[in-house]
């Protein structure tokens, strides 16, 4: 009886080694899938840096005040 606890069956191998793959394949889909939402998050925070860029540097143009001024002929910065 002890032999036999011993023997390796080859099905339990290929079996252990097809569920393995399959777990590989289903973390490599979860991997892309995140990597696309970092890709996404990462864009988001570049246009957001962008905007707290622009405002720190006051280049964001009042419309209102400019087209009062271009009707009034006055000098627009």
């Amino acid at each position: 009886m002890e032999s036999v606890k011993n023997i390796i069956l080859l099905t339990d191998v290929i079996e252990q080694k097809v569920r393995k793959e399959k777990e590989l394949e289903y973390y490599q889909q979860q991997m892309e899938e995140l990597q696309k939402k970092m890709f996404f998050v990462k864009k988001e925070i570049d246009v957001t840096s962008i905007i707290i860029d622009i405002i720190e540097q006051e280049k964001v143009v009042d419309l209102r005040e400019y087209t009062y001024k271009r009707l009034n002929n006055e000098n627009v910065d």
